[in-house]
């Protein structure tokens, strides 16, 4: 989504770096948190096409997205605790260089499984990078003003890419093919290391890792999201789906026990125990999950039910990127004026309305009606996201803004994930789309669903959140 939806994890507080160094870092930190945001919506464009070389079918599609975000998802919890112990920079060429990596091997997949596992690392990487990109922000600018205007510019470089990813997928799908898409991140790594160079080292600082925690976290979301994919297309009550559940189940059990046991877990569970923080992270979920369940069964609606070609079905997302970045610059003040309980509940709203709205969508429905109906879509999770992060910050001790923080954004990805792998299963499962492949009755379920979860987690935030 945007840079506000896709918050930032833990940020080191270390020693601040001279100011020479400044531009160099956030120019780096910049084009990092730009490809990680721009590889997933423009891979959302090509997926047409990779089904169509790869043959890797509906459940393939899912695996190619959700790989990619469960990782990152998961991850998440303990790469700001990996940034403090290696140190900002040091994190940032480990995260940029799996990234880079990885996208080679998915250019180079030559079939459906090997492109999921390099997603997989990718995802890995870019899990390393999100954190360690404002960290070394943080650490490049002592000014507190300087460092304030530096991150607004990484935050509309955020936004910017989600605008720009759909067209630019289309673009080289359409002239280059699919594999390009990935080939592209190879010499942004290589700049973004390459300027590296050229900033001084970060502080370290003792951080322990929860490789407990972090192994059943990773458990439980995939056994959970393989549950979710697989149960459409083999049966609910088939035997790998029942024993993937029973996995998600277990590690689950497993997480809270680590979590309780260990000296430093990544996921307090004192934290989950606070009102503001459940309901945020419940919020958060459902946001994203609304917001990329809709980005994917349009960009395949666009194609497959359409007729579209990558390009064209990449500009239908422009004026959704354009209305969220604009939106993202408002919400603030709008939060100050109407206070934050107000604002999330009226963004939540505004998203469950844009759910409901693209219902009757059909392979006839104007394109110009489509583009109106989305705009509810780019307003509401905008809206809402800024505010929710304020009021869950402001719910946490201080020394524990970087957990809230890289908590939070683990959640949407995850909402991210969860919707993905639920809308393709409804796809699946649906009227079979006709020779398009594409069902609409499916689609029109998961829109549905979706609105439903919304309207939930706003009646939760208007009955368990106080007013301002």
């Amino acid at each position: 989504m945007s840079a506000a939806v896709l918050a930032p994890g833990p940020v080191q507080t270390g020693a601040a770096r001279p100011a020479r160094s400044g531009p160099v870092a956030l120019v780096a930190a910049l084009l990092g948190f730009a490809v990680i945001t721009i590889d997933v919506t423009a891979v959302n464009i090509a997926l047409p096409d990779i089904r169509d070389t790869l043959h890797g079918g509906m459940a393939g599609l899912q695996w190619v997205v959700d790989a990619y975000t469960l990782m990152f998802a998961a991850l998440m919890l303990s790469a700001g605790a990996l940034a403090d112990r290696a140190g900002a920079r040091r994190a940032y060429v480990w995260g940029v260089g799996l990234f880079t990596v990885a996208s080679l091997a998915c250019a180079l997949a030559p079939g459906i499984g090997a492109l999921i596992a390099a997603r997989v690392a990718q995802g890995a990487g870019a899990a390393v990078v999100m954190p360690a990109s404002l960290a070394l922000i943080r650490q490049a600018y002592d000014d507190p003003r300087r460092r304030a205007r530096a991150i607004a510019l990484w935050t509309v470089g955020g936004s910017a890419s989600v605008a720009v990813g759909p067209v630019l997928g289309g673009v080289l799908t359409e002239t280059a093919g699919w594999r390009s898409v990935f080939l592209l991140n190879l010499p942004v790594g290589a700049v973004i290391l390459v300027l590296l160079a050229r900033v001084a080292r970060s502080p370290r600082r003792p951080a322990p890792l929860d490789l407990g925690g972090q192994v059943t976290a990773v458990l439980a979301l995939a056994g959970l999201a393989f549950a979710v994919i697989e149960g459409g297309h083999l049966g609910w009550t088939s035997a790998p789906v029942l024993a993937a559940f029973a996995v998600a189940v277990a590690a689950g059990f497993a997480f809270h026990r680590a979590e309780k046991r260990h000296p430093a877990p990544m996921v307090p569970l004192e934290l989950l125990r606070r009102r503001a923080v459940s309901v945020a992270l419940a919020v958060g979920f459902a946001v994203n999950a609304g917001f990329y369940g809709v980005t994917f069964l349009l960009g395949l609606y666009y194609q497959q039910l359409r007729g579209m070609s990558g390009v064209e079905a990449g500009l239908m997302f422009v004026p959704l990127a354009a209305f969220i970045t604009g939106t993202n610059l408002v919400s603030p003040r709008a939060a100050e004026r109407l206070g934050r309980r107000t604002v999330i509940v009226l963004g939540q709203a505004i998203l469950a309305l844009a759910m409901f709205a693209l219902v009757p969508l059909t392979a006839g429905t104007p394109l110009w009606l489509v583009l109106v109906l989305l705009v509810p879509t780019g307003l509401g999770g905008a809206f809402a996201v800024p505010a929710l992060t304020a009021q869950l910050l402001d719910s946490v001790p201080g020394e524990r803004a970087g957990t809230a923080s890289g908590l939070l954004n683990s959640l949407r990805q995850t909402g991210g994930a969860m919707s993905v792998a639920l809308f393709g299963a409804l796809l699946a499962n649906g009227d079979g789309g006709g020779a398009s492949g594409f069902s609409l009755s499916g689609m029109h379920t998961g829109l549905v669903v979706a609105g439903l979860t919304l309207c939930a987690t706003t009646a939760l935030v208007a009955w368990l959140l106080p007013r301002d």
